[in-house]
């Protein structure tokens, strides 16, 4: 996902504020309660930002159904996150000094008293149990019950267009229970769903890019096509390969052999043991070997017509070969959601976390900061905090619509790249010139005009903003401590005088216009399944980038696990092991023409050309230093190397 510039900034911590959260909540989990009347402990944030006053449509009907999850706070919560920071941190006396998944439950996951006396809570308001794991208990019943247990009422908020339940007053639980409940999910009903963050073509139909291409950036110019910005410009790259990217991010010698990569996405692709093993023979990369590629599924899915299940297996298919292409000797594992809602992938999260599935995991999924409620906010904050502890780090896609005020009016990051306890991936435009030698990088941001009528010049050039890699302050997260002497104050502080996150961390190439080549089996018109290619990019691909980046840093250090990287990330900046990447590093504008397919297949129903403008990502710059659209930087050569000595 500084040095302290106020006095009221000297206490925050690594750990999120979540948000609207204070006081109790400072290192978002509830070491102490706030008092809620007699013998009631607050579950603060539990009632969401939009159950307004005015938003009151009046109690919800007491027949009404609700499903919940009542998560665990653990056996030392403060302490949980106090650890999680030691043990990441390179200046501490603890860093590096991981613990198990069965010592991290011992330490801090829930007692089997906690768990009895929670549940035996929930049982007498009348709410029948559905399931209990280390995190959490999961509840049904109707509105009455759910009252009667979390001491509010429901009641029906307009939100937009639409009506959702949510609590009146926020939750709170029985101060007995001596602070055992972290907080509870599902009392509001409005939906809690993640998207994935890239430009991804539906699978189910076959697409592809028309040419004429450049193999690598330059190697054909578009001598035909009207000029931009005072010259001519190239055709976009056909797609660049592994053995490209790992020349640009300094890969050298390594492979990631020995070290697990774990990618969650939601659903599963049925052809990825195919797709993975047919790419890898057709671009030079490694066979997969025996098992070096495996999937950990759920039982069952849900919601597949309402997520877009099919829409999530090119998701799958570009994380596996990137991080491959990347890493060529890292293990794989992939691990599917249910459904495209935060209940189940806090779940694929919480089984890598307690069966310690891999050091490193690629996340490239999210929401906007806005959909964001604090209960959510503080059970996935719990599940990063756990990992860390273990020597997991979660990697996460910063977005794909830079600033959001496009997407959605409002100026806001994505979550969960806004949290304090993951390392968000932003994007760069990336030129890898000949002989596979790195050129320049510029922040993700594209600006699209189209070819004129006559073919002589770019309508409205350089055109309407189309999309571009996520960043910017958080409104609710506070300002981590290894974002501090590093981060400048304008963004910092951009949404408090106290200091906020800013996303992202560091960056990789996501632009679809300079981007990765992908190979999927797709629908063809007849109604055939084939395998073929096109070429592929947002934040989607930067994520499993730097993951495989991160294999191979690993792998540099004998195997010993990075774990959640931000302090080590930000401990080397400024430092030449970074591509310092800004929006007009040849000390000009730059520009790509790309010709597309109109049907998206082939020539049939004409062309589409137009010209797409480098590092124009809405209101956000890539600027020499951090900036909120490439973080610190891009990996260079020597970036691997440095973890060596740790």
């Amino acid at each position: 996902m500084r040095s302290n510039r106020a006095t009221a900034r000297a206490g925050v911590s690594l750990a999120a504020t979540l948000p609207l959260l204070a006081g109790a909540l400072a290192l978002g989990i509830p070491a102490a309660h706030a008092a809620d009347g007699p013998g009631r402990d607050t579950l603060t944030g539990t009632k969401p930002a939009w159950a307004t006053a005015t938003a009151d449509k009046g109690a919800t009907s007491d027949s009404s159904q609700v499903s919940a999850r009542v998560y665990l706070a653990g056996r030392d919560a403060s302490g949980l996150a106090a650890y999680a920071k030691a043990v990441s941190d390179p200046d501490s006396a603890s860093y590096g000094k991981y613990l198990s998944a069965k010592q991290t439950q011992q330490r801090f996951g829930a007692t089997k008293a906690q768990v009895a006396a929670v549940t035996s809570w929930l049982k007498s308001a009348g709410l029948k149990v559905t399931g209990t794991t280390q995190h959490y208990v999961s509840v049904t019943g109707d509105v009455a019950a759910a009252e009667k247990a979390f001491g509010t009422q429901l009641h029906n908020y307009t939100k937009g267009k639409k009506t959702y339940r949510a609590p009146s007053k926020t939750a709170s639980a029985p101060a007995a229970l001596d602070g055992a409940v972290l907080t509870v999910t599902g009392l509001d009903s409005a939906p809690h769903k993640a998207s994935h963050q890239d430009q991804l073509p539906p699978p189910d139909a076959v697409f592809r890019n028309s040419g004429p291409f450049s193999s690598y950036y330059g190697s054909k110019t578009a001598s035909s096509l009207p000029s931009a910005y005072g010259k001519k410009i190239p055709y976009a790259v056909k797609g660049y390969t592994g053995k490209q990217l790992r020349a640009a991010y300094g890969a050298g010698k390594g492979t990631g052999k020995g070290v697990r990569v774990a990618i969650t996405d939601a659903y599963a692709s049925p052809t990825i043991a195919y797709d993975a093993a047919t790419y890898a023979k057709k671009h030079g990369d490694a066979k997969y070997s025996s098992g070096q590629l495996r999937q950990v599924l759920p039982a069952e899915y849900t919601k597949t017509e309402e997520c877009g299940a099919a829409g999530w297996y090119g998701e799958e298919t570009l994380d596996v070969e990137a991080v491959h292409a990347v890493a060529p000797a890292a293990n794989i594992t992939y691990v599917g959601a249910a459904s495209c809602y935060d209940d189940d992938f806090l779940d694929t999260l919480g089984k890598i976390v307690d069966g310690h599935l891999a050091d490193i995991v690629s996340n490239s999924w999210g929401d906007i900061e806005a959909n964001q409620t604090p209960d959510l906010a503080a059970a996935y904050d719990q599940v990063f905090q756990f990992g860390a502890v273990e020597g997991i780090g979660f990697y996460f896609s910063s977005g794909d619509n830079g600033d959001e005020v496009a997407n959605t009016g409002t100026k806001q990051v994505d979550t969960p790249a806004n949290s304090a306890w993951v390392t968000a991936v932003g994007g760069t435009s990336l030129a890898v010139g000949k002989n596979d030698k790195y050129q320049f990088e510029t922040g993700w941001g594209t600006e699209k005009a189209s070819l004129s009528a006559d073919g002589k010049s770019w309508t409205d050039f350089p055109g309407a903003y189309t999309s571009g890699a996520g960043g910017g302050t958080s409104k609710t997260v506070a300002e981590p401590f290894y974002q501090k002497g590093v981060v400048p104050d304008a963004l910092a502080t951009a949404n408090s005088a106290a200091g906020n996150r800013v996303v992202p961390d560091i960056a990789a190439i996501a632009d679809p216009n300079t981007g990765f080549k992908v190979g999927q089996t797709q629908t063809f018109p007849d109604g055939s399944q084939k395998y073929d290619e096109y070429r592929i990019g947002g934040t989607s691909l930067a994520a499993p980038v730097i993951a495989g980046v991160q294999a191979l840093a690993q792998e540099a250090r004998g195997g010993k696990p990075i774990g959640f990287a931000n302090p080590s990330i930000y401990a080397k900046y400024g430092s030449k092991v970074y591509h310092d990447v800004t929006d007009t590093p040849t000390g000009s504008e730059l520009a790509v023409a790309r010709i597309d397919f109109a049907n998206g297949i082939d020539a049939t129903d004409g062309l589409l050309t137009s010209v797409r403008s480098l590092g124009k990502d809405s209101s956000l710059k890539a600027v020499k230093g951090y900036d909120d659209v490439t973080g610190v930087g891009s990996p260079a050569a020597g970036y691997i190397s440095s973890y060596r000595r740790h």
